[in-house]
Formats: structure tokens, C-alpha cells, sequence
């Protein structure tokens, strides 16, 4: 008599992941994909009853129907059914929901879980099913339902009180209260002026540049010009002498691997990436790229994560491959172990190649540009944290003249340790001529130069979801939603990677502050957090954290209903007309900056692009340059005359020319310097001629 073979089937979230890991599994097993969530909150209504311990009322998602169908098809003629949606609490909340649709019962063990998609990984998760986690569960339940709550009690009030159409987040608005605060603190800023002195000396046939450091052992504070003039003078008639050359080595410790938190800083520093562009990708290289002979293949561990564990298999392999490919002496004696936040999931690992050995050049025909960059990166970083520290030579030399001490330091490789693989940020590397203690040195010039105290720079989405992980608001499943969504409301701008708050922004911001203070404190929504670690771990119920929250917002909701007047915001208005209806266009704030609409929304919804002057006359046609938006959001300066005339620049065009090449200039860099891109050089403002005195 022939045996039947049981039929598995295993539900995941997406068709990719789905094809990656029917690659690894035998026939037996069919995998099938929900395509995300398939419950949710009504979004027509609040959906969760206040009266009834905030029990949430689930729906099913639209146009979600015919996968439902099919899953349950699938589920009927498979002797077991596995859940394996990602493994955090949203994923766990998925499998729930698919368990509840599905009739599975709450005690069988259908839960896989799984950080890679690779054949060993997959063959331990099937043949450890578990029970669903109703404590994560819960802990993602309550975050929704707290977001619920806040955004459909708070955005009919702001609708009514400020402008049709806003909405507001719990996460969300802190976040927009941190770039505002940003914002309050640069008009704030005083400028303060400084200067500092640098010596150029003569040893031999070579230089040495060193820093005015101190007098006597006082350390030198030079405020004005006419403290640099006393300085100088005193040191008019000065003898110059070495009184100090030391030499010292230091260790550099290689970078832990990436957390999700630092993989979205690094990519937005390194290769220019938002951070939910960033998110979409490395999403991508975890469910599974198709390798071509190799067939789909999932190419580093899961993306979302807090904590830079890594596994002892991963480690001895990448141990194994800097031995035979690097040499063995960048191998340390023992694994390095680096210490994740205290609030880190420990259970999960950090990110990185699932095979160390899938080097990211032997596979780069196989990735999208974009894809490549990110594997390299994600690759490199592991592998370089698993390698030994750079040692570096720092030599100090210390000269004194008349009781005043100029310092130069310079450092050079000893050994390179994980820098063969990898540089986080560049060493300055400088060797300092050969001098020895008690030389006599040759003043060549003193360098004065002023400088100005600058105010702190605005945030950029890495620097926000930096100040976010460091104040612990959110978690990184929420760090790129949180960024796109204050974008997408119109409440914060991006420009040249800089996020600014808008005039909305900031009045909405002003109007949480006054009366819903809790929401908007920063510490008040770390708490939160805390609390939902704490229901994810079993120590708190998910209800009564939400009525705890919900009773004080309720009130706060009755007095702001009571105390705030409508708030008046006069939109700008264009003298351009409607061409459909004649009426003077509106100036609208959206995603990705200005844009003209017909003020007689929705029944006429004519809008066009905002063209925002700069005053500079196009070098080619005499045309106005105007700022425009690339396709990404990205400013850059064109020709009003496009398609005609098609002079575009990313840098700002200034109405000067060279006075060496005749070539318009620009402001580059963060300081806005001039710039001569004929020339390719930066110019100083007093040596450039206005655009009257070029022929």
C-alpha cells in the first residue's frame, strides 16, 4: 500500500519571497502569497469601540477577496497550513489575521519564523512550528489602535480648526515637533565670531603647518581682529623651537554590522538614498532576487531590526573567507562581539549577507544598479566587522615660541585591518616631516583666518531617524512610514536632503504643543514605546495601556474643541488665471514643494507646477532660470523656455560671471560658496566681477 505524502502549505507576504523559498523546500511544500495584510480597520470609520474595552473592528481589506478565496482553497486540501509573514510584530499580527480567516485554531502550532531566506534556515523554521505570539500580537494591536485613535479623534478637529484635509499622527507629530524645534533653534542662533592663527615653519628642505593652541597653559581664545593683532605682535620677534615630538599607535575598531537604524544612515551619506528607498530595497535583497542559474535567492538576513547579533555559523564563515581570500593575519583572535541598545529584540540578528561567499561583483549583472549598491554596502560592512582594527602611527609635534604653543598632528596606516575592506569615514592621512625635539624652526608666515559659530544643521532623513532611535521613538519598522508620511502631508519639505518644516507644519506643531501636550512630548512617546515592549513581552495588557492614554486625550479633546478659534492661513495667490474657469490660482503646499491649483477644488481640478523665479537670466536664451523638481522630488534650476532652450543646473546659478572664462557661476556646497564650473574652481566673493562689467 502506497503512502500518501502530507501537503504543506506555507503562507508568506509577498510573490517574491514566495518563489525564493519554493527553491529550497521539497514538492510537498506549496507556498502561496497574501500580498500583505488582508484585515484592517475600516478606513471609512474609527473602527475600534470605546465602550467596549477599544475592541477593534477588522474588516477585510478591498480587493483582497479573490486571495482570500485562494488561500482558503489552498488550505482546505493541504493536511497543514504555516504561517511565515516577517519576523516582527506586524508579520505576527499577519499571521494572526491569517489564522482567524483561515479557521486555524488558536492552539496548533502554525507559526514559522525565519531571518533568511536560505535552505537551512527554512528546513529548522518548518520543522519548528510554534504557537502565534498573541503577545506580540497584542503589542502591534495596541500600536494601531493607539494611532487609530489619536488620528480620527485629532484630524476632524484640525480639520475644523485649521484647514480642510489635515490629518495627525501619535509618531508622526513628534517627529515634526523635532524638525520645528530644529527650525526655532537656527532663527534663534547667535552668531559669535572666532579666529584662529596657523604657523607655517621652515625644517630642511620641508614645511610644517601647526595650530596656535594655547599661551603658557592657558588655552587661546581669539574673539576679535584686534586679539589676532596682539597675538601677532607678541610673537613679532619670536625664536621658534621643537619642544615636543610624540609618537603613539591607535587602534581603530571596525563598524558593528548594520541595524536598520544605521543602514539608513549610512546609505543616505554614502550613496544618496532616502530612507524609504533604502527600506524598498533592502526588502527586495531579503525576499529573493532571481540569481539566474541559481534561481531566486534571498541575499541578506531580515532588514528590520535593532540589534547587531550575529549568528556563530555567519561568523565562522566570514572568518573562514578573510583567511583564505584577505590573509590570515586580518582575522581576530576571537569573534568580535558588539553590544546591541538594551532594548534590542536579541532574538533577531543584524543584517547581513546570508552567504559571505556570494561576493556582490560575481553577481551584479544579476541586481539593478540601485540593488548593487546596497548589497555592496550591506556585504562590506559585515565583513569588515568581523575583521581586525586599523592601526594607525599619530605623530604630535609640539613648537613653542615666546610662551605661545602651535601643535601639528599627522597619522599614518600602520596596518589596515578592516579598512582593506571598508572605510566608514575617511582618515585624515597626513605625514609630518621628520624633526626632532630641541630644533631650531624657520617662520615662513602667520595665517589668520575668521571664522563664525554656525547654527546646528537641519535634519536630514539619516539625522532624523537617528535623533528618532536615540530618543526611542518608534522602532525601525517605523522609521521610513514616519519620514514619508510628514512628507506627504505637506508638513515638511525636503530640500538638498534637508528637511524643512512648512507654515503648516509649524502651526499644526504650535497647536499640539498647547493642547495636547502628551502627544507632542518627546519623552511621553518613549514611554509608549516602552509600554509596547512591555505588552510584547506579557507584562502589561494591551487595553489597559490604551485607556490609560485614551482618558486624558479625550479631555484634552473636549478643551481644544472649546478653547481653539479657526485658525485663518491666507494661501498665497498667483496672478495667473485658471485656464478653465478664470479664477487667480491658489499656491499649495504638497509632497515635493509649491504647486498653483484652482482655488474652485474639486469642481475644477486644474493645477500646474510653481515657477519660482531666482532673478538669473538663462546664460543660453536670455530666459528666466526657475527652480523646478526632477522626478524624485530633487531640486535643480532650468530654463523657463524648456523644452526650447534645455539649460538645466543642480547647483544654484548666480547673475556673475568669471572673470577668467566668462562662464556663469553657482553657489556649491553647504556654504554656498561660488563656483566657477568653467574654471572649476571655487572663487572668493571679493575677486568676482558682477555681470555688468563682463563683456
Amino acid at each position: 500500500m502506497t503512502s500518501i505524502m502530507a501537503q504543506v502549505l506555507i503562507i508568506v507576504e509577498s510573490p517574491a519571497k514566495a518563489r525564493a523559498i519554493n527553491k529550497f523546500l521539497p514538492k510537498k511544500y506549496s507556498v502561496k502569497a497574501s500580498l500583505g495584510h488582508v484585515r484592517d480597520l475600516p478606513k471609512s470609520r474609527l473602527g475600534v469601540d470605546v465602550e467596549t474595552n477599544f475592541t477593534p473592528k477588522y474588516i477585510t481589506i478591498r480587493g483582497k477577496g479573490d486571495v482570500i478565496k485562494e488561500l482558503r482553497s489552498a488550505a482546505k486540501k493541504a493536511d497543514q497550513v504555516l504561517l511565515g509573514p516577517d519576523p516582527d510584530r506586524e508579520g505576527e499580527a499577519i499571521a494572526w489575521h491569517l489564522m482567524e480567516i483561515l479557521g486555524i485554531p488558536d492552539d496548533e502550532k502554525c507559526r514559522i519564523e525565519f531571518h533568511e531566506i536560505t535552505k537551512s534556515a527554512l528546513d529548522k523554521a518548518v520543522k519548528q512550528p510554534r504557537l502565534v505570539d498573541q503577545d506580540r500580537v497584542d503589542a502591534q494591536q495596541c500600536r494601531r489602535v493607539l494611532d487609530r485613535l489619536v488620528g480620527y479623534k485629532l484630524s476632524p478637529l484640525l480639520w475644523r480648526k485649521v484647514r480642510r484635509g489635515l490629518s495627525a499622527g501619535r509618531v508622526q507629530s513628534v517627529a515634526m515637533r523635532l524638525i520645528c524645534d530644529r527650525e526655532q533653534e537656527i532663527r534663534d542662533f547667535q552668531q559669535e565670531e572666532y579666529w584662529s592663527i596657523t604657523g607655517h615653519f621652515k625644517t630642511g628642505q620641508n614645511s610644517l603647518e601647526a595650530e596656535l593652541i594655547r599661551k603658557g597653559k592657558e588655552k587661546i581664545a581669539l574673539s576679535t581682529k584686534e586679539d589676532v593683532d596682539q597675538v601677532l605682535g607678541e610673537l613679532e620677534a619670536a625664536a621658534f623651537q621643537v619642544s615636543k615630538v610624540a609618537k603613539r599607535e591607535r587602534k581603530r575598531n571596525p563598524a558593528p554590522p548594520f541595524t536598520t537604524s544605521t543602514l539608513q544612515q549610512v546609505a543616505s551619506r554614502k550613496l544618496n538614498f532616502p530612507v524609504k528607498k533604502t527600506m524598498m530595497i533592502a526588502q527586495q535583497l531579503y525576499e529573493g532576487l532571481d540569481l539566474g542559474k541559481e534561481g531566486a535567492s534571498g541575499l541578506i538576513t531580515y532588514m528590520r531590526t535593532d540589534s547587531t547579533r550575529v549568528s556563530g555559523g555567519a561568523q565562522a564563515a566570514a572568518r573562514d573567507y578573510i583567511k583564505e581570500t584577505i590573509g590570515p593575519e586580518y582575522v581576530p583572535e576571537k569573534p568580535p562581539f558588539y553590544k546591541s541598545p538594551s532594548r534590542a529584540q536579541e532574538a533577531h540578528e543584524a543584517i547581513r549577507p546570508t552567504d559571505i561567499r556570494r561576493i556582490p561583483d560575481s553577481i551584479k549583472n544579476n541586481l539593478s544598479r540601485d540593488q548593487y549598491k546596497l548589497y555592496k554596502l550591506i556585504w562590506e560592512r559585515f565583513l569588515a566587522s568581523q575583521m581586525k582594527p586599523a592601526i594607525f602611527d599619530i605623530t604630535t609635534i609640539e613648537i613653542i615660541g615666546n610662551n605661545y604653543l602651535f601643535r601639528a598632528s599627522g597619522s599614518v596606516i600602520k596596518f589596515p585591518g578592516f579598512m582593506r575592506v571598508y572605510i566608514e569615514d575617511e582618515e585624515d592621512e597626513s605625514l609630518l616631516p621628520s624633526v626632532n625635539k630641541g630644533d631650531i624652526l624657520e617662520l615662513i608666515k602667520f595665517e589668520p583666518k575668521q571664522h563664525f559659530t554656525q547654527p546646528p544643521a537641519r535634519y536630514t532623513e539619516a539625522s532624523l531617524v537617528k535623533s528618532l532611535e536615540e530618543n526611542g521613538i518608534g522602532r525601525p519598522s517605523t522609521y521610513a512610514p514616519i519620514i514619508a508620511t510628514i512628507q506627504s502631508r505637506g508638513y515638511v519639505s525636503k530640500e538638498k536632503r534637508y528637511l524643512f518644516p512648512t507654515e503648516l507644519g509649524e502651526i499644526v506643531v504650535d497647536l499640539l504643543k498647547e493642547y495636547f501636550s502628551k502627544i507632542i512630548d518627546v519623552e511621553f512617546t518613549a514611554e509608549m514605546e516602552e509600554k509596547l515592549d512591555q505588552v510584547e513581552e506579557g507584562e502589561l495588557v494591551w487595553q489597559d495601556v490604551v485607556e490609560k492614554f485614551y482618558g486624558p486625550f479625550e479631555k484634552d479633546l473636549h478643551h481644544a474643541e472649546e478653547e481653539i478659534v479657526k485658525i485663518p492661513i491666507e494661501e498665497e495667490t498667483s496672478e495667473e488665471k485658471c485656464p478653465k474657469c478664470g479664477q487667480n490660482l491658489k499656491v499649495k503646499q504638497g509632497r515635493y514643494g509649491k504647486f498653483l491649483a484652482c482655488p474652485g477644488f474639486p469642481d475644477c481640478r486644474y493645477t500646474k507646477p510653481f515657477v519660482e523665479d531666482t532673478g538669473v537670466l538663462c546664460p543660453r536664451c536670455k530666459g528666466n532660470i526657475v527652480v523646478r523638481r526632477s522626478r524624485k522630488g530633487r531640486k535643480f534650476y532650468g530654463c523657463i523656455n524648456y523644452p526650447e532652450c534645455d539649460f538645466t543646473s543642480w547647483d544654484e546659478p548666480v547673475a556673475e560671471y568669471c572673470q577668467e572664462c566668462g562662464h556663469f557661476l553657482v553657489y556649491r556646497g553647504k556654504a554656498k560658496k561660488l563656483y566657477c564650473p568653467g574654471c572649476k574652481k571655487y572663487l572668493p566673493e571679493e575677486e568676482t566681477p558682477s555681470a555688468s562689467e563682463v563683456k
